[in-house]
């Protein structure tokens, strides 16, 4: 997944500290003899102190993904928790900050080479060049959040998929277990406190994901904030069809009523293919509302639904 290999970012006074430790260490290599090696021990220690904090800003910034490059789905979902343009806005003072400790290690190695005592001028470098780390700790922090709350998001590829909707206990979690070739993948997501199922399988050499979306879509849209509402409409860049199961016998707590309620609001959300499926007719008779039934529990007409959704992905690309 695109933000899982963003390293944690470190605060101001974790980068001054590895910086100006590596800095003496460099010092104390230098044997020094007269004027010429005092000169060589600042110069060295000024220039190791600044090439470690403007690669390590500079790294900071490279290591997190081009949003040109981002598919919709994450930059979307993005936007929704950090906000894109706030996150380029802080990446932009890290790249400046790299930048002016360059600018500032120049120029004052050249202020040591015309001065009588290098050490007052490194001395005053290693202040400018603190004060400026200093004034982005709270950009560092904003970064090092954003990375925590990116790297909780699904891992969703680029194959086609099939997005599972319909109110909790209807059979959704069970279906992408029946049909996985693996037990699903649960990864918690920051837009509710459930998980998302993300499973796979393959049919004819083509991998296809099956996503089940415990709290977003199981319950009426009107419902959501504003956060959630986001993330659904982000859900229309992966999926290519929705399954939208119903329980019949209503033993998962909820009305046949308050269920096509439901389906009505994802109707109008999502423009993509959609099946609905009768879940539970070892238990309850199929009903008109519904495009096919399966019994998950027993597996009766699973397979058939399957292959009526992989045939809505194939026609969907044509």
């Amino acid at each position: 997944m695109i933000f899982e290999k963003i390293p944690t970012v470190p605060t101001s006074e974790e980068l001054l500290d590895k910086a100006f430790r590596r800095a003496a260490r460099a010092k104390h290599g230098k044997r020094i003899l007269d004027r010429k090696t005092k000169l060589d021990a600042e110069e060295s220690m000024l220039l190791t102190a600044a090439n470690i904090l403007s690669d390590n800003l500079t790294s900071i910034v490279r290591k997190f993904p081009s949003f040109d490059q981002m598919p919709p789905f994450y930059l979307e979902l993005a936007d929704v928790l950090v906000g894109i343009e706030e996150l380029k806005m802080n990446l932009a003072s890290i790249q400046w900050a790299g930048n002016k400790i360059k600018e500032i290690s120049r120029r004052y190695v050249g202020m040591m080479r015309n001065s009588e005592d290098a050490k007052v001028v490194r001395k005053q470098a290693f202040g400018r060049i603190s004060s400026i780390v200093d004034s982005i700790d709270g950009n560092l922090r904003f970064l090092n959040d954003a990375r925590n709350k990116l790297r909780k998001l699904p891992d969703i590829g680029e194959g086609p998929a099939i997005v599972v909707a319909g109110y909790p206990n209807v059979g959704k979690s069970s279906f992408v277990a029946l049909i996985s070739s693996a037990r699903p993948e649960i990864a918690s997501y920051p837009f509710t406190t459930k998980g998302l199922a993300v499973g796979h399988f393959t049919r004819g050499g083509i991998r296809y994901q099956v996503i089940d979306t415990p709290g977003l879509l199981d319950r009426p849209l009107e419902e959501r904030n504003e956060i959630e509402l986001q993330a659904i409409l982000a859900l229309k860049h992966v999926g290519g069809a929705i399954l939208y199961i119903i329980d019949p016998s209503e033993t998962c707590g909820y009305t046949l009523r308050e269920q096509m309620h439901l389906l009505d609001g994802i109707k109008k959300e999502f423009g993509i293919p959609m099946l609905v499926v009768a879940n539970k007719i070892d238990i309850a008779e199929p009903v008109e509302n519904a495009d096919m039934s399966m019994s998950t529990l027993t597996g009766e007409g699973v397979d058939a639904v399957l292959n009526r959704l992989v045939g809505m992905l194939t026609e969907g690309k044509q």
